[in-house]
């Protein structure tokens, strides 16, 4: 599989990740859990939701480990 998170996407799903994880934790709810999937794409690499569409945010094609 192709990555296909540049690194202002990178960025923006960690940041947006955390915050709903801590919003989850500062209002006892279990749907901060959520901001697991933001993160998690971030450090791996590749977006799901993009592969359908041929969609990518990283400037050059580099194929995963």
């Amino acid at each position: 599989m192709h990555r296909n998170i540049g690194t202002a996407d990178k960025i923006i799903r960690v940041l947006v990740g955390l915050a709903i994880l801590v919003m989850g934790i500062a209002l006892k709810s279990w749907w901060g859990v959520i901001g697991v999937v933001p993160v998690l794409t971030a450090f791996v690499g590749i977006c799901p939701a993009y592969l359908p569409f041929r969609i990518s945010t990283c400037k050059t094609r580099v194929k995963a480990n």
